[in-house]
């Protein structure tokens, strides 16, 4: 079988919010009432053009990470309840910020059992509309705060292992 045009699908991505605020963190599943999760990596270019040249050159020159959401309002789902509280409390600075990491269940680490590829990122919710005529939904943002953190998740365990720098990682 020919495995180079699986595309990837959206249910190979994994997404858990740490909904504790002490030292024990409790990554919850981003799954149930989530009708929408996405990553806009936001590309900062600059562009640049020398007098010798016709055409301009764009380089890359940061990164303004964006996961926009929408979610049904169930109060059992903690992460869901999590991010409403924000916007219900009016929450600012620190008291609106979590640890969130993006699984991507289709990149297994190797030797490790439910372990795979991820990335920690510390974001700001944004809460911008609780709303429904029936059922109710939060929608927002999360917005990144600072670089993510590359590493794996063990989806049985629930903990990230930040990567090393002799991983060939860099971090």
């Amino acid at each position: 079988m020919d495995t180079s045009r699986n595309v990837v699908k959206r249910h190979q991505f994994a997404d858990y919010l740490n909904t504790q605020t002490a030292d024990t963190p409790n990554y919850c599943l981003m799954g149930v009432g989530f009708t929408s999760l996405n990553e806009e990596p936001g590309a900062q270019t600059e562009s640049k053009k020398y007098v010798n040249e016709k055409a301009s050159s764009k380089s890359v020159t940061g990164y303004e990470t964006v996961f926009p959401f929408e979610s049904d309002l169930i109060p059992e789902q903690e992460p869901i309840l999590a991010l409403y509280n924000v916007g219900r409390n009016h929450y600012t600075g620190s008291e609106a910020e979590f640890e969130y990491v993006r699984v991507e269940l289709w990149d297994p680490a190797k030797g490790k059992e439910n372990e795979f590829s991820a990335r920690k990122f510390i974001v700001s919710a944004e809460i911008s509309e609780v709303s429904g005529d029936t059922d109710i939904q939060v929608s927002g943002n999360l917005n990144a705060v600072g670089d993510p953190i590359d590493g794996t998740f063990n989806t049985k365990t629930k903990t990230f292992t930040a990567a090393t720098a002799s991983a060939g990682t860099g971090v």
